[in-house]
């Protein structure tokens, strides 16, 4: 069993609107504490053998420039990779950008990761409840494997009843960050939990306020 209130409260989230080079983009921020070095961490989100345990497999040309791809979800090119701090790559689009960055801290590490995308894709701030209770997900799934906590199916373990109630209070917690954030209208908030909600959460009730 996880206590996934702390769990939660755990992830630091941030919704923002940028000017870049390229046009507005919307950005989406996840962070957290792990209690394990850079390079654990590090070895965990690029190492395929890891990977797969508590994520999803995970091939391709494994080099700046080269393509990878994740079983079952999405893949991109390698745009960036500097061991044991930095990792950007395109995801699922060439114009969906995640950039992973890690600093130690003490002991442990913190992990960031700031998922952009353009604006005209995003519709607007409400954009981020498409993508970050997966995040959400995926934090906590490393957090536990970090620990010696691996699932026998991770794809089943993300399915579970508790990973169902872990994503409906996620989604909460995005709708209050996108609320504060600004970047988004009442009427593109209440759409974007409901679609979340059935992306996300479809077993564990109707309401991502509750």
């Amino acid at each position: 069993m996880i206590d996934i209130i702390a769990e939660i409260n755990a992830l630091h989230r941030e919704v923002g609107r940028q000017t870049t080079d390229t046009g507005e983009v919307v950005s989406v921020r996840v962070r957290r504490d792990y209690d394990a070095t850079a390079e654990d961490v590090w070895d965990a989100l690029t190492d395929p053998d890891r990977v797969k345990r508590w994520f999803y497999p995970l091939s391709g040309d494994l080099r700046v420039g080269g393509n990878f791809q994740l079983e079952g979800n999405a893949g991109g090119q390698i745009l960036r990779c500097e061991p044991p701090r930095l990792l950007r790559v395109t995801f699922g689009s060439e114009i969906s950008v995640v950039e992973v960055r890690l600093s130690p801290e003490g002991e442990g590490t913190t992990l960031e990761l700031e998922h952009t995308v353009p604006l005209a894709m995003a519709g607007s701030g409400a954009g981020a409840l498409y993508v970050g209770p997966g995040w959400d997900g995926a934090f906590l799934a490393l957090g536990l494997f970090l620990a010696g906590e691996v699932a026998d199916d991770p794809v089943a373990a993300a399915n579970s009843p508790e990973a169902q109630e872990f994503s409906r209070q996620s989604i909460r917690a995005w709708t209050a960050a996108v609320e504060a954030s600004g970047t988004a209208g009442p009427d593109d908030i209440a759409a974007a939990t409901e679609a979340a909600l059935a992306q996300f959460a479809p077993d564990a009730g109707q309401d991502g306020r509750g």
